[in-house]
């Protein structure tokens, strides 16, 4: 079962969802364990703020770590708003009606005397998407009502239940059957006898007690308490650990940030059962994801490489091969076991690179310049000398940028990147300007006075709008074959630092 929706754990802000262009918001992980996140119905909240390129919004809030769109949960809260005795009630009252009908308890005890019914009467309604037991019948008699369920079928939901469409909330797709299958052969040959499989929603009615539990992975939440948090460790910790791998098919759209947090917590509750000698090791795991989330991912756990096997999906018309697909699947495999160890197939286009010692795609080329297979897309990439890196075949080196793009990329656009200082490689929550940032905006605010300031931004206005009426006559210039030298960069460069010591002088 696979989620790749196009933004769980992302926030609506200023009407769209997740980040726009130039605007979003981003998750903040609090480091103080002791102010716990409101609930709304998905668990825990998660802390976010408010970033625009180049600046960061003063106020934080809380918002639901499930849901993007706020018509499906439209929790929202100040981080330091006060509420009243009764809007905290209110809130819990509310919590509790959006659980699910059926308690863990419950379902349990409708699948046992579920298969302890003959054949003929295992009853399944298409509509509801409920195993029926006979006092359900006539509440259904008019739904399309699936009959004679087996046990196999039983053991096999995603067979019988049909994948939600909601993007926003809760889509699922389905893995092809040859990407199930090489998995399966996959985890097989590895020597895995167990696995912990972190994101399949729906499939409560179909398991027992110590196989299922009902989790929110966005902020590791455990929907039955402690009960269910045990269930989880003592898998984990099964055979002091030995045999056991997590396999994750996060929602696309969802934060690397707090699903990182998540899985560090599994980890960690694995490495509780290790004994001293065996510290060192980690929690083998299958992260399956879109190749351009790779730098997020190796941010947070540098031991994972990524595999050049694509994924493919059933019933999502991008994410799969054929005719009404992509020819490439953009979705891969981050893992920690060594690539060494992974036999990619050879009769789908996969082959052994001695250099690299492991499978890449057919048209994965060695770089010797870059001492590697550098393709990320199935693709073959070239190897731009000024950059000093492989890109994308579509890519040309941009004089202006300084860096490869599209060809018709816009040279002023907005870049993905550090929304404080506009770099590349790290994002707003680890530049090393914010604290600097702020300092210089409190000792503006605190030493020019009101309206000294007003002037100040005046001023930096009309500067900006001149730098930028400049920008348009170059890139007009550029586009009819002339090109900016490097004086006309290193001038507007001293420009830009002269007003910024303007501003806070």
């Amino acid at each position: 079962m696979a989620a790749p929706r196009d933004g769980l754990g992302a926030v609506e802000t200023e009407g769209n969802g997740g980040r726009s262009e130039s605007s979003g918001a981003e998750v903040v992980l609090s480091s103080d364990p002791a102010t716990p996140a409101p609930l709304c119905p998905h668990g825990p909240t998660l802390l976010f703020v408010k970033v625009s390129q180049g600046r960061e919004g003063t106020r934080r809030f809380y918002a639901c770590s499930a849901c993007r769109d706020r018509k499906d949960c439209n929790f929202f809260q100040w981080e330091d708003e006060k509420l009243s005795g009764a809007r905290l009630a209110a809130r819990e009252a509310y919590n509790r009606r959006c659980q699910p009908p059926l308690s863990r308890t419950q379902c349990v005890e409708r699948y046992l005397k579920f298969i302890e019914l003959p054949l003929s009467q295992r009853k399944f309604c298409q509509r509801c998407q409920q195993l029926l037991l006979p006092d359900d019948w006539e509440k259904h008699g008019e739904h399309q009502v699936v009959g004679d369920v087996s046990l196999t079928q039983l053991k096999r939901p995603s067979r019988l239940l049909y994948p939600l469409e909601n993007k926003k909330t809760n889509a699922q797709y389905l893995f092809a059957d040859r990407s199930c299958q090489f998995l399966v052969d996959l985890l097989s040959t590895l020597g895995f006898r167990r696995v912990l499989c972190v994101g399949t929603p729906r499939y409560s009615q179909f398991y027992m007690e110590d196989s299922f539990c009902h989790y929110n992975m966005f902020n590791h939440h455990f929907f039955d308490g402690k009960a269910a948090l045990e269930v989880c460790r003592t898998f984990l910790q099964e055979d002091k650990g030995e045999g056991v791998i997590m396999v994750t098919d996060p929602p696309f759209g969802g934060l690397v940030e707090p699903l990182a947090v998540t899985f560090k917590k599994l980890i960690a509750m694995w490495k509780e059962g290790q004994s001293q000698d065996n510290s060192h090791k980690e929690l083998p795991i299958f992260w399956i994801f879109p190749y351009f989330f790779e730098s997020r991912i190796c941010q947070f756990f540098p031991s994972f490489c990524m595999l050049d096997y694509q994924v493919d999906y059933d019933n999502h018309a991008l994410y799969k091969h054929g005719k009404t697909g992509r020819k490439q699947s953009p979705v891969r495999i981050f893992t920690n076991i060594p690539p060494n160890k992974i036999i990619l197939p050879i009769e789908e286009g996969y082959r052994f690179c001695p250099l690299c010692q492991r499978y890449v795609s057919l048209e994965n080329q060695h770089c010797e310049h870059c001492n590697s297979c550098t393709s990320k897309d199935g693709r073959k990439w070239n190897h731009c000398f000024f950059c000093k890196k492989c890109v994308k075949p579509s890519w040309i080196h941009c004089s202006i940028c300084n860096h490869c793009a599209l060809p018709d990329h816009s040279c002023e656009g907005p870049k993905d990147g550090c929304f404080v200082c506009g770099e590349l490689d790290h994002k707003r929550s680890t530049c090393p300007n914010i604290s600097t940032s702020k300092k210089v905006n409190k000792y503006c605010l605190h030493r020019r006075g009101r309206r000294h300031m007003k002037m100040s931004l005046k001023f930096y206005r009309a500067v900006r709008k001149k730098k930028q009426r400049k920008s348009n006559k170059m890139k007009m210039e550029t586009t009819k074959g002339q090109s900016m030298n490097h004086t006309s960069v290193t001038r507007k460069k001293e420009r830009r630092e002269t007003a910024h010591q303007y501003l806070c002088s």
